[in-house]
C-alpha cells in the first residue's frame, strides 16, 4: 500500500510532464516547426502577404486611401515605378505575343491603362522620334493651332549638324499654321518641322525642352527625360530615355487630343501651293496605318541606339489597345509592323 504522500507526488510528476510537453508543443507551434501549424503560419503570411500586397496596389493606384492610412505625405511619396509594379502584380492575364524579338514593349488597354502585356515595363531606354509625341502635346496644349510660323533660316544648320534626320522637306521662308506644321511633324516624322515648332512656341529651344520635362513630371513620367525636341541622338544617343511604362501613359495623353488622334490615324496628307508656302505631300511612317483594320496611330521612333521603335494603337469590336514596341530588330522602321501585328492580334484574341 502506497503512502497518502506517494500519490501526491506520483500526481505532481505527472502534471510536471504534461507541462513540459505542452511547452514543447507550443515552441514548435510558434515556432512553425510542427508540419500542421507550419502549414497554418505559411497559410496566414501568405494572405498577409497578399493582403499587405492588395494594400499596396490599392494606395498605389492613387483611387483611395488605403484602409487605416491617414498619412497623406507618406501616399504622396509613393513613386510612379512602384505604382506600375504594384498595379502589375494584381494582373491576371499570363503569357504573351510569341515570336516578340523586342528589347522591350507593352500591351494596354486604351480605356483603363491596364498592361496586358509587357518586355522590360520599367526599363529606361532610348525612344527616337516617339519623342514627337511630346513636342506634339506641348503644342497642342498651349494652342492657337492656327497662328502662321516661318520656317527659320537656322533651321538649315539644325539640320546639317544631325546624321540623317528625317525631314518634311520644309523650304526656308514658307509660312505655315502650327496645325500644318503638327501634320509635318508626325506623318514624315519631320525633324525640320520639330525645330521649327520647338522655336515658335519656346520661344527657344531650350525653353521648349524645360516645357516638355515640365510636361512629363505632370504627367508622372518620372522614368522619362528630354534632351532634344525630336528624338535625334543629341547631345548624345542616350540622354533622352523613357520606359513602355511612360510611353503608355504618354500615348493614352496624347490620343485623348481629338486634332493629335486625326493626324496620327492619317496615311497621308497634301497642302496645296497657297499664299505664303509651297505644295507639300507627307506620307505616314506607320506601318500599321492603312494596313492593319482598326490602326489609329500614332508614331515611329528610330536610331542606332533605340532600334526600330513604335508606339501604336488600334480599335476592334469597339475595344482599344495601345501598344509599344522598343528595339525591333530590322533593317528599317517597317520591321515593326509585324511584331506590333503579332502584339495586337495577341491582345485582341484575350479578350
Amino acid at each position: 500500500m502506497h503512502s497518502p504522500g506517494h500519490g501526491v507526488r506520483v500526481l505532481l510528476a505527472v502534471m510536471t510532464a504534461l507541462l513540459v510537453a505542452g511547452t514543447a508543443v507550443f515552441l514548435a507551434l510558434a515556432s512553425g516547426t510542427h508540419p500542421r501549424l507550419a502549414l497554418q503560419v505559411h497559410s496566414a503570411r501568405r494572405a498577409g502577404a497578399v493582403t499587405r500586397a492588395a494594400s499596396v496596389a490599392w494606395t498605389a493606384s492613387g483611387t483611395r486611401t488605403a484602409p487605416g492610412t491617414q498619412d497623406v505625405s507618406a501616399r504622396q511619396a509613393v513613386s510612379a515605378r512602384q505604382a506600375v509594379s504594384a498595379r502589375q502584380a494584381t494582373l491576371a492575364v499570363v503569357g504573351g505575343p510569341s515570336g516578340t524579338e523586342v528589347t522591350g514593349g507593352a500591351l494596354a488597354s486604351a480605356a483603363t491603362g491596364q498592361v496586358l502585356w509587357s518586355i522590360g515595363l520599367d526599363t529606361e531606354r532610348p525612344i527616337g522620334s516617339i519623342v514627337k509625341v511630346m513636342t506634339a502635346l506641348v503644342v497642342i496644349q498651349a494652342g492657337d493651332l492656327n497662328r502662321e510660323i516661318t520656317v527659320p533660316e537656322s533651321v538649315i544648320a539644325y539640320l546639317n549638324s544631325q546624321d540623317g534626320p528625317s525631314t518634311a522637306g520644309l523650304i526656308v521662308g514658307d509660312r505655315l499654321t502650327a496645325l500644318e506644321l503638327l501634320e509635318a511633324l508626325l506623318l514624315p516624322s519631320g525633324c525640320d518641322a520639330a525645330y521649327t515648332l520647338a522655336e515658335a512656341y519656346g520661344p527657344g529651344i531650350d525653353a521648349f525642352i524645360a516645357e516638355m520635362n515640365t510636361e512629363a513630371q505632370r504627367l508622372g513620367l518620372t522614368d522619362t527625360h528630354f534632351s532634344n525636341f525630336d528624338g535625334m541622338p543629341w547631345p548624345s544617343e542616350y540622354s533622352t530615355w523613357s520606359t513602355p511604362a511612360n510611353l503608355i501613359t504618354l500615348g493614352r495623353t496624347a490620343m485623348s487630343y481629338p486634332v493629335f488622334r486625326t493626324i496620327a490615324g492619317q496615311v497621308s496628307y497634301s497642302l496645296p501651293a497657297g499664299d505664303g508656302h509651297h505644295a507639300y505631300s507627307w506620307q505616314n511612317t506607320n506601318p500599321l496605318i492603312g494596313a492593319y483594320p482598326g490602326a489609329t496611330g500614332i508614331k515611329t521612333g528610330d536610331t542606332t541606339a533605340a532600334g526600330n521603335c513604335l508606339l501604336f494603337e488600334a480599335t476592334r469590336n469597339g475595344v482599344t489597345l495601345i501598344g509599344v514596341t522598343l528595339g525591333t530588330p530590322g533593317d528599317d522602321i517597317t520591321a515593326t509592323g509585324p511584331v506590333a501585328t503579332r502584339v495586337l492580334n495577341w491582345g485582341f484574341s484575350q479578350l
